[in-house]
């Protein structure tokens, strides 16, 4: 499963309260992010964050090779054990970043990232969704290059990741980030056992 969203949303806080509720309950977790989960991943993670300025095509050209490696390292290994993966970020992060905010053709992103993970999707993607003026107010860090891109960039952004939400919705849930994180966690982990019963009893 992924969670995605603006940066400022809580995701981290939500991967790391259902990772530890899995984990109670004695599954095997694997929790992993893009970019950067692998030590490849980390030198690129470099480049994107908080290196200088690259083209659409190099960026776009460069979360792939991450994902590629991140799907083939640590994502599909931790599936054939039978563990649970969770991803800070994925596929929809490229889409919603690279086409919605950065103005590449979305056709373009999908095609690369199918061919970068052989079409592995997410079960369920969990979308935190606020308005980018508060989320930013949470980032109380020095940003990164996405980051500061800008709020018409993060109002792109949250769009293209609702418009994705709207095309597949059997895969997403969106959550009004605004809540408690108590909340969102106790919703999440109701709609994962849900999923995981699902998946199992098939």
């Amino acid at each position: 499963m992924s969670f995605e969203g603006i940066d400022g949303v809580g995701k981290t806080t939500q991967v790391e309260a259902l990772k530890d509720h899995l984990q109670s309950l004695g599954r095997e977790v694997v929790v992993t992010r893009e970019p950067g989960g692998t030590d490849l991943g980390k030198s690129l993670r470099e480049i994107l964050l908080h290196g200088t300025s690259v083209s659409a095509r190099t960026e776009a050209l460069l979360f792939a090779a991450d994902r590629a490696q991140h799907v083939a390292q640590v994502i599909r290994p931790a599936l054939s054990r039978g563990a649970v993966v969770i991803t800070d970020r994925y596929i929809d992060s490229s889409l919603a970043y690279q086409a919605g905010g950065r103005e590449l053709t979305m056709d373009d992103v999908r095609t690369l990232s199918e061919w970068a993970t052989d079409s592995l999707w997410p079960n369920r993607t969990y979308l935190l969704d606020m308005q980018p003026e508060d989320a930013f107010k949470r980032l109380h860090r020095e940003q990164d290059r996405m980051e500061s891109a800008g709020m018409d960039f993060a109002r792109r952004t949250r769009e293209a990741f609702l418009d994705l939400a709207q095309e597949s919705a059997d895969r997403y849930r969106v959550l009004d980030a605004t809540f408690s994180a108590k909340s969102l966690s106790e919703l999440i982990v109701q709609d994962v056992h849900n999923l995981i019963e699902e998946i199992e009893t098939k």
